[in-house]
């Protein structure tokens, strides 16, 4: 049996521009197809912050300056980045895979994250997105019910809610896909964020966080090992005193205590660690790792990077 390794890529690994992300989805497929040579059967995630923030501000800008469109909704964005990152992911990667003689099916599935609608996070929205807007067109975000802060300079822009994933809507398609030995791409960008209603599905003013949703999808696919790429080699701890330290092997109960100490970046590195220590506490046998693109084969080996287990 090949080890199941669900990757989530981070920023780095896919650029900004277009340009950017052109070039940057041909490198990260090259550490990929080193993985999949290693033995692994991958199922990949991916951040999408600049893109789905470059979306939303021109999808409004349009519906601002040509008032007979109306501006995309959230999970309408989310839903574009998702697709638009997979096409060029999934064709660096099969591009890549081709050069080395391995001829593998790559595919993207545009998929849905059920979040809870009564999740406290809808209280305290926290992403900021999208354009920048006078006071007068604040207000009137405000007045639909849109939450909306002030940036310095008197520039105001909207700002949204990212509740945690409860479920992903097309899991089934993901493992069929992966047990038939199929690359899958999923949760881009940490998935649509939807709600159920009935029978139906309505996509909800949010952004999930891609690491507590590349855990969820770890979870759900029961994979061998969850990796998280992001910037630095290692997690440290004790960051801002003198001496900070770089972690190699913690546990589950180590990362919690870590996590009571506030060690960790609300917004940066705790997600990260969560997801991690969600995962790891829903089954046996599985590992955690945190690295960064550059390390990733060599962490997979028990080299490097931040491992929890």
């Amino acid at each position: 049996m090949k080890k199941k390794v669900v990757i989530a890529l981070g920023h780095r690994a896919l650029g900004t521009t277009f340009p950017e992300q052109q070039i940057a989805v041909k490198e990260s497929a090259k550490v990929l197809a080193d993985m999949i040579e290693e033995g692994c059967q991958l199922i990949i995630t991916h951040s999408n912050a600049p893109q789905v923030g470059m979306i939303h501000t021109a999808m409004n800008e349009f519906a601002h300056f040509h008032t007979d469109f109306t501006g995309a909704p959230m999970s309408v964005c989310s839903a574009m980045s998702q697709g638009y990152i997979g096409y060029d992911l999934q064709n660096a990667i099969r591009e890549e895979l081709g050069k080395r003689g391995i001829y593998k099916t790559v595919s993207t599935i545009l998929t849905q994250v059920l979040v809870d609608p009564y999740d406290e996070a809808f209280y305290h929205p926290v992403k900021v997105i999208g354009r920048y807007m006078t006071k007068e067109e604040a207000e009137k975000e405000e007045a639909k019910g849109n939450h909306v802060v002030e940036e310095t300079g008197g520039r105001y822009r909207r700002i949204v809610s990212a509740p945690r994933p409860q479920g992903i809507i097309e899991i089934d398609a993901i493992n069929a896909l992966s047990d038939a030995g199929q690359i899958v791409i999923a949760c881009g960008g940490g998935g649509i964020p939807v709600m159920a209603q009935g029978n139906a599905l309505k996509g909800a003013s949010a952004i999930i966080e891609k690491d507590y949703a590349a855990g969820k999808l770890a979870e759900l696919t029961n994979a061998d090992v969850l990796m998280i790429l992001t910037n630095d080699e290692k997690v440290e701890i004790d960051l801002h005193t003198e001496h900070p330290t770089e972690l190699d092997t913690i546990t589950v109960e180590q990362a919690k205590e870590y996590i009571d100490q506030k060690q960790f970046g609300a917004a940066a590195m705790l997600p990260k660690i969560q997801a991690s220590v969600d995962f790891l506490e829903k089954g046996t046998g599985r590992e955690a790792i945190i690295t960064n693109l550059e390390h990733a084969v060599a962490a997979l080996e028990g080299k490097t990077g931040t491992r929890i287990v």
